[in-house]
């Protein structure tokens, strides 16, 4: 590509295109003015530049590129506003990068503040913007690399480099602030020749065949998984792979996606410490932390291998989980080498691995019964039992829909009770911090536009996300979305660890949980027809499938939904 006669601003958004960014997720920020004259040029091809969208808010800016990522598993890119709006949005950056999804993140900066030849950014720079050593500096520790240009003869390398960072192993968002006057200038030179997308490595064959020798020789291995979900080649491996072995998978509670289909007879539930305590072989694929504490498991004597491209987990300070063989690499590539070697290995109809997998059979067929079970008994209950709602979900959401997940004390049922959901069907909308659900279920819908996208939402995250932003952005952009919020009024997480760390304590004996209400509880309903969308509260069990119906075909209808589900209240 010849860059030598275009500005800055148009070189940075060709080369986004030639590495294969596909979108652009923004924040408004004034200093993007060069390249926002660029995209209101005419180009002669699609595919010039990446399509841009502006999102109204950094949180979902990323939170779009998060659920964009997880859906696609393209690479997008943000553009925010410098320091501010970097800092604004440090949380869901810190959220990708242990989630490992990789984002190029670009924001602005001044460097000459006027004293340079060219446009004079003006004034707001040394008024309030900038920092000692620039965003770049501040926003470090938040993701996998982070670098300030500081000529712009590197602008187009740079953005090379940025997208070939984040998607190398292990992959995760790369940050770099671009300089305003770099963005005006006529780009000097032209780019080396690069490669779009880094090669992503399977596991060395010495250590596969290694795990397959340990699987192969093992009573009772126990496979455990959160991201396997996130390649459906993965989970076809995975399934075949379980099937040979006659080994349960188990899905940490912390799971990203649907990583094994949960009607499958070897689908093992989400309580890890009961599947695995009488393992003699544990293979961890593409987990961060599979139990809690880390000594909990496994039995004694019994081997523990780890298959990811990030197995040791490099961001966290403390790990200590056992780990008698850690192989690193892609894991999708690295389960087809491995089914190949185990199934030179094991013989398919081995009597004692079919007999083990028709007891968990009976076991999944028995979990699961009892979940719907209980839930329908609460068919009647008032105030709203979570489990009777989400076994309504469960039964009338169609078969193509895709959930978001942003609850917290919901999750566990959530996660029994939705068994018919497809692969490819469910994500995690937040790691640790709250307030990128919105985000990412609008990132989601973003990637799959004829698909119903559900985001199930908790009361307390709800407050935490820039609501006003997400429904602009949903409306201003025909992008749809269900949003259920669990509504208890209160942040129920926050208040169950009182009890538990003071049972005989003041807040019990009084039942004054200091913080942990969220009352006079607003309603909610009443957001979605300011932005031409419908709104329901519900308060009765009789109630939860019309509504869900209803919300559905106002979805259908191109306008978002957002039911207020009542739940019994948060004490305090």
């Amino acid at each position: 590509m010849d860059t030598r006669t275009m500005t800055g601003a148009e070189t940075f958004l060709r080369m986004l295109a030639s590495m294969g960014v596909e979108r652009i997720f923004a924040s408004p920020g004034s200093e993007w003015a060069p390249v926002w004259e660029q995209l209101a040029r005419t180009y002669p091809e699609s595919g010039t530049i990446p399509r841009y969208t502006s999102t109204r808010h950094e949180e979902v800016a990323l939170g779009m590129a998060s659920g964009y990522a997880k859906a696609t598993g393209k690479l997008p890119a943000v553009m925010i506003h410098t320091t501010v709006g970097s800092l604004h949005g440090a949380m869901a950056m810190r959220g990708a990068l242990h989630d490992n999804l990789p984002m190029v993140i670009f924001c602005g900066e001044s460097i000459g503040f006027g004293h340079e030849p060219g446009p004079d950014p003006g004034a707001q720079w040394l008024g309030s913007l900038v920092d000692i050593g620039g965003p770049a500096r501040l926003l470090a520790p938040c993701v996998k690399w982070s670098y300030g240009l500081n000529a712009a003869s590197a602008l187009a390398s740079t953005v090379q480099r940025a997208c070939q960072i984040a998607m190398s192993a292990p992959r995760g968002p790369v940050f770099v602030s671009l300089p305003m006057e770099y963005l005006f200038d006529v780009t000097s030179n032209n780019p080396p020749a690069a490669a779009t997308l880094p090669i992503r490595a399977t596991a060395a064959p010495q250590g596969i065949a290694q795990l397959a020798d340990l699987l192969a020789a093992a009573k009772n291995p126990v496979i455990v998984t959160e991201r396997a979900g996130e390649n459906l080649k993965a989970v076809g491996h995975l399934v075949e792979l379980a099937e040979l072995l006659g080994a349960p998978v188990v899905e940490a509670r912390g799971t990203k996606f649907v990583c094994f289909p949960r009607t499958h007879p070897l689908h093992a539930g989400f309580n890890v410490l009961s599947v695995v305590k009488d393992a003699d072989v544990l293979f961890n694929l593409g987990v961060i932390a599979p139990w809690h504490p880390s000594s909990a498991a496994p039995a004694p004597g019994a081997k523990v291998a780890l298959l990811d491209e990030n197995p040791l987990r490099q961001e966290k300070p403390v790990w200590g989980y056992q780990a008698d063989l850690c192989l690193f690499g892609e894991v999708e590539g690295s389960l087809a080498m491995l089914l190949e070697q185990v199934k030179m290995r094991v013989k398919p109809g081995e009597p004692a691995r079919v007999k083990a997998a028709e007891n968990w059979g009976a076991r999944n067929a028995a979990r699961r019964k009892k979940v719907a079970a209980d839930a329908i008994a609460l068919k009647d209950k008032a105030p709203l039992d979570e489990r009777w709602v989400a076994q309504e979900m469960n039964e009338i959401m169609p078969a193509d829909v895709i959930y978001v997940d942003e609850t917290i004390t919901t999750h566990g049922t959530l996660l029994a009770a939705l068994d018919r959901v497809g692969l490819g069907g469910y994500f995690q909308g937040a790691v640790g911090g709250l307030g990128t659900g919105l985000g990412t279920a609008l990132g989601v819908k973003d990637a799959n536009p004829k698909r119903p996208v559900v985001c199930m939402i908790g009361d307390g995250s709800f407050n935490y996300n820039p609501v006003v932003a997400a429904l602009g952005y949903s409306q201003e952009h025909n992008t749809p979305i269900m949003i259920v919020i669990f509504n208890n009024q209160g942040y129920l997480s926050q208040q169950s660890g009182i009890p538990h760390y003071y049972p005989d304590g003041h807040a019990v004996k009084s039942g004054n949980f200091s913080g942990t209400a969220i009352k006079p509880g607003p309603d909610y309903a009443s957001l979605a027809p300011i932005y031409g969308g419908y709104g329901e509260r519900v308060e009765k069990p009789a109630e939860v499938r019309a509504a869900l119906q209803r919300g559905l075909k106002a979805v259908g209808e191109g306008r978002l939904a957002l039911l207020d589900i009542r739940l019994a209240p948060t004490p305090g």
